[in-house]
């Protein structure tokens, strides 16, 4: 199935309305799509560098916006089915332990995903079910989807096809590394 939706993403970066499709499918990555949008970016930009950032711009608006979907998701859907559930089983305090540990890392939690191949769905509806202030989820999202698309954008208008494989191979590894370094960072100057 997985193989089958990203055949289908890909025939997308060579249609007519690509731009259309590579909004849509930005926008449903951030709530629930497998697929991300760098597939079909990347063969956009590859085809015609003079239209880089505006096919980052595109990604990174959809994106936001589709992220919003996934915070209203997690917001309205954990408060009329899942806490009710949690809450006969005698689980309420976890959640409530779970929610203010996850929002005193929360900008962390957007930024790392939205940059890196994490899966950035999880995070958007992770977000609304732990009541995240809207304006830090959607201040940081745009942040950090920014950062991911014009960096993605700026390699490919630069260095052209070459940079392709070393941004499907190795960008979001050399991205998770620096995070966790800037973290661990901000962890050891907090408690010393």
């Amino acid at each position: 199935m997985i193989q089958r939706l990203y055949n289908w993403t890909m025939s997308l970066a060579e249609h007519p309305n690509a731009l259309w499709a590579l909004a849509l499918v930005s926008f449903v990555e951030s709530s629930f799509f497998p697929i991300p949008p760098d597939v079909l970016m990347i063969p956009m930009i590859i085809a015609r560098p003079n239209r880089a950032w505006l096919i980052a711009t595109v990604a990174l608006v959809a994106s936001v916006l589709g992220g919003l979907l996934g915070y209203a998701i997690g917001a309205f859907a954990f408060e009329q089915i899942g806490q009710p559930i949690l809450e006969s089983l005698g689980k309420g305090d976890a959640v409530a332990e779970f929610n203010t540990r996850f929002n005193d890392f929360g900008f962390w939690a957007v930024l790392g995903a939205g940059i890196t191949p994490f899966p950035f769905k999880v995070i958007t509806i992770m977000s609304g079910w732990t009541g995240m202030p809207l304006g830090v989820f959607i201040a940081t999202s745009i942040i950090a989807r920014a950062i991911r698309f014009y960096l993605v954008a700026g390699l490919l208008w630069k260095f052209g096809s070459p940079i392709r494989d070393f941004i499907e191979k190795r960008l979001g590894l050399v991205t998770t590394i620096f995070l966790v370094l800037l973290f661990g960072g901000f962890l050891l100057v907090r408690y010393l």
